[in-house]
C-alpha cells in the first residue's frame, strides 16, 4: 500500500491500524535544535482522544504515545523522529458478525476492490485512528511555527440539542471545522502546483470523512462580484495589507501576510445504528445493522478539529522550511 506520506522537506509517514499494536508516525526533515518532550506531543493528542464527550465514541484509548528515535538530551537531532501510541482498548470481536457485508459509506467495498482484501477490525488502516498520527506531527510542526510567531487554530460550531437528537434517533449529522493561522508571513507557499491552498486542500482532503474544503470566501465567491471581491490594498502598521481578507490569505497560492482562513466539510458518521440496505461478500442484498455494543461517532467534525489544525501546521511549516531556499 503506497501513499502513506505527506510533505516535502518537513515529510511525514504514518502507520499501523485500528485494531493494531500501535500505530505511529515518522517525520522526515525536522531541523535540529529543537526542544521536544513526549508530554508536548500527548497533551495535543489528548485533544483528539475519544471517550470525553457523549457527542464522541466512547473507545477510551489513553493515546499517549513515546518518541524512540531523533531526540537526544531534549533536542531534536536532525535524524528522523519516530513516535508510536500503542492501541490499548479495542475490541475486534464487535466486528465479527458484520465481516461478510458491505459496511455502507465505509471503505471495505473499494479497499476489496483494490487489493482483495480489507482489515475489517475498526477499519484497519482507513481507520479515523490513523488521525492521531497526524495529531503527533502536527504537535511539532506547532513548536516550530510558533518559533517563528505563528499560531493556528481551528473550531466547529455543531448544535449540541441537536446532536442529542439524532443519538436518540441512532443517527449522524456531518459538521464544518473552520480553521485559522495568523502570524503568517507573505510569501510562503509556491505558484502553479505547489501552490499553498492546493497543498492545503490536498492535506484536508486527505482526511477521513472529508467532501468539501474552501478558503476565504469560498464558493461564497461564485456569487460575488469584483468589485466586492477584490481586497484593496492599504498600509497599516507601516506594512502593506489588505482591507478584506476575501481571498483567505492567499494569492496566486502565495501568503499575503492575512490570516489564512479556510473551512473543511465532514460528512455525517457513516455508522449509525438504523439499520441500512447492502450486499454480502457474495453479492446477496441483505440488511446492515451495527452490532450491539458498537462505539463510534454521532458526528466526526468534533474530533475534527485537532486534526485540521494538524495538518494546517503540516502545509505551514513545510512551506517555511521550503521559503528558506528559494533565493539569495
Amino acid at each position: 500500500m503506497a501513499a502513506n506520506s505527506f510533505g516535502t522537506l518537513f515529510r511525514i509517514t504514518t502507520f499501523g491500524e485500528s485494531h493494531g499494536k500501535a500505530i505511529g508516525v515518522v517525520i522526515d526533515g525536522c531541523p535540529a535544535g529543537l526542544e521536544l518532550t513526549d508530554d508536548e506531543i500527548n497533551q495535543e493528542l489528548a485533544k483528539r482522544a475519544p471517550g470525553k464527550s457523549p457527542f464522541t465514541s466512547p473507545r477510551k484509548e489513553p493515546d499517549i504515545g513515546e518518541i524512540i528515535s531523533g531526540v537526544f538530551e531534549g533536542k531534536t537531532t536532525g535524524a528522523p523522529i519516530c513516535f508510536i501510541i500503542p492501541n490499548k482498548e479495542y475490541d475486534s470481536t464487535k466486528y465479527e458478525a458484520t465481516k461478510e457485508l458491505l459496511k455502507p459509506g465505509h471503505a471495505n467495498f473499494t479497499y476489496i476492490e483494490k487489493y482483495g482484501l480489507f482489515d475489517y477490525r475498526g477499519g484497519g488502516r482507513a481507520s479515523a485512528r490513523e488521525t492521531a498520527c497526524r495529531v503527533a506531527a502536527g504537535a511539532v510542526a506547532k513548536k516550530i511555527l510558533a518559533l517563528n510567531g505563528i499560531t493556528v487554530e481551528a473550531s466547529h460550531n455543531l448544535d449540541e440539542a441537536l446532536l442529542e437528537e439524532l443519538m436518540r434517533e441512532g443517527d449522524s449529522i456531518g459538521g464544518v471545522v473552520e480553521f485559522v493561522a495568523t502570524g503568517v508571513p507573505a510569501g510562503l507557499g509556491d505558484p502553479v502546483y505547489e501552490k499553498l491552498e492546493a497543498n492545503l486542500a490536498a492535506a484536508m482532503m486527505s482526511l477521513p470523512a472529508t467532501k468539501g474544503f474552501e478558503l476565504g470566501s469560498g464558493f461564497r465567491a461564485a456569487a460575488m462580484k469584483g468589485s466586492s471581491h477584490n481586497d484593496a490594498f492599504i498600509m497599516q502598521d507601516g506594512k502593506v495589507q489588505t482591507a478584506t481578507n476575501n481571498a483567505g490569505g492567499t494569492l496566486a497560492g502565495i501568503t499575503t501576510g492575512m490570516p489564512i482562513v479556510g473551512r473543511v466539510a465532514f460528512k455525517p458518521a457513516s455508522s449509525i445504528k438504523k439499520p441500512v440496505e447492502t450486499v454480502s461478500l457474495a453479492n446477496e442484498p441483505t440488511t446492515f445493522v451495527l452490532p450491539e455494543g458498537s462505539r463510534h461517532d454521532p458526528c466526526v467534525a468534533i474530533r475534527a478539529v485537532p486534526v485540521v489544525e494538524a495538518m494546517t501546521a503540516l502545509v505551514l511549516v513545510d512551506a517555511l522550511l521550503m521559503n528558506r531556499c528559494c533565493r539569495l
